[in-house]
């Protein structure tokens, strides 16, 4: 048994300061209120740790389990929510003056990143005297976007800076 502390939220066993705890045990059954002496008593005698779930509830909720399988399953929990809210920005950069194999080979690279999860940028640069015909350069960016898998724009196309910039995702 460890009479340690997973962060210094958590309290198990001995280290648990309250004196009444609503008890749960390892099978998520309700033990009702006990005194923090009667349920570390039950844990000992089940083999299992004492730990303090909700410390700022009244009275404090505690459970009856292994620490190690608790301390997996928060580590599991904490790494579902990292990995969910992970949504990263990738960007493709494309020209009024590419060729169609370019923009497909472009097109491909942003299928990937729109397979994967990501948010992907679409950014189409224009120079000099391409920023006075936006006209083509907008109707060269739907056809390079009629040539992706099926997403949603989730920013329209925009012009500013140095060309037009557009988001989607999948």
């Amino acid at each position: 048994m460890y009479i340690s502390t997973i962060n210094h939220n958590t309290r198990i066993n001995n280290r648990i300061t309250a004196e009444k705890l609503l008890v749960i045990d390892e099978k998520g059954i309700n033990l009702g209120v006990l005194k923090t002496n009667e349920a570390l008593k039950i844990a000992k005698e089940r083999g299992l740790d004492l730990i303090e779930i909700s410390p700022l509830s009244k009275p404090p909720v505690a459970r009856i389990l292994d620490f190690d399988k608790y301390r997996y399953q928060q580590e599991k929990k904490l790494k579902k929510q990292k990995s969910g809210a992970k949504e990263e920005v990738k960007q493709v950069q494309i020209s009024v003056r590419s060729a169609q194999n370019d923009l497909m080979v472009k097109a491909k690279r942003a299928n990937s990143f729109l397979a994967k999860g990501n948010v992907v940028r679409i950014v189409m640069v224009l120079r000099g005297r391409e920023r006075a015909n936006r006209d083509f350069a907008k109707e060269k960016l739907n056809l390079f976007l009629a040539g992706l898998d099926p997403h949603k724009i989730t920013m329209t196309p925009k012009f500013g800076g140095r060309g037009i910039i557009t988001q989607i995702q999948k």
